[in-house]
């Protein structure tokens, strides 16, 4: 696959693997085109690497207390799951396209 992007004369191949992660995330019908595919993926990572030290801690104590609801058996059902895990997705999108 060779990756043009829109507004920029930066054209580059990448391998079958990438390529197949890259049409498997246009296939699912919440990407435009491949540069918006690549942006989304570099803004997530810019993110990633600019979390705190204290936001890192927030996020494994999160894990944790998970864990531990899990372990008392505090789970909620699939559906629940999904569907506040769809919302928190659909509120993240918003807030990178902003």
């Amino acid at each position: 696959m060779k990756v043009t992007a829109k507004s920029s004369p930066m054209q580059f191949n990448v391998p079958p693997d990438l390529e197949t992660l890259i049409n498997k995330r246009l296939y699912s019908g919440g990407y435009a085109d491949v540069e918006e595919v690549l942006r989304r993926a570099l803004q997530a990572q810019d993110a990633e690497e600019g979390w705190t030290d204290e936001e890192r801690r927030a996020l494994f104590s999160h894990i944790e207390e998970g864990y531990l609801q899990a372990e008392r058996g505090e789970l909620i059902g699939g559906d629940r799951a999904r569907r506040e895990i769809q919302a928190m997705k659909d509120d993240w999108r918003l807030l990178v396209r902003e």
